[in-house]
């Protein structure tokens, strides 16, 4: 991605203990867009949140499973998002309580590569 242009932000949106192969589905789906080299991708725990089922989920600290709501976003070109989305959409169809996901125009003001950290995968 280029300063300046245009690119897309896929949504996901997911709970905490969705699962794929044994592997918390967040998890396979950010290491998914950097295997696939997407731009980039961020996971954002909500603390209340309702989806097409209308079951409240929220965090509260006496449950013993802390099934909140998930946002898995990925932003790169259109055709790219697309792309990509094309080779995990099975494994989003599958999931038992359902899902939702949204695509997004953005403008890209600055993107910029940073310092690698250790704990960087």
């Amino acid at each position: 991605m280029e300063n300046n242009s245009e690119a897309c932000i896929l949504r996901i949106y997911i709970g905490s203990t969705d699962q794929f192969n044994q592997q918390p589905l967040y998890e396979y789906l950010v290491l998914q867009a950097k295997k696939k080299g997407i731009a980039g991708a961020t996971v954002t725990k909500g603390i209340m949140g309702f989806g097409a089922s209308s079951v409240i989920h929220s965090y509260k600290f006496w449950e013993v499973s802390e099934k909140v709501p998930l946002v898995v976003e990925m932003i790169d070109e259109e055709s790219k998002i697309r792309e990509f989305y094309e080779g995990i959409r099975p494994q989003l169809e599958a999931i038992k309580y359902g899902s939702l996901v949204t695509l997004a125009k953005a403008d890209i003001l600055l993107y910029r590569s940073g310092t690698h950290r250790i704990s960087d995968l």
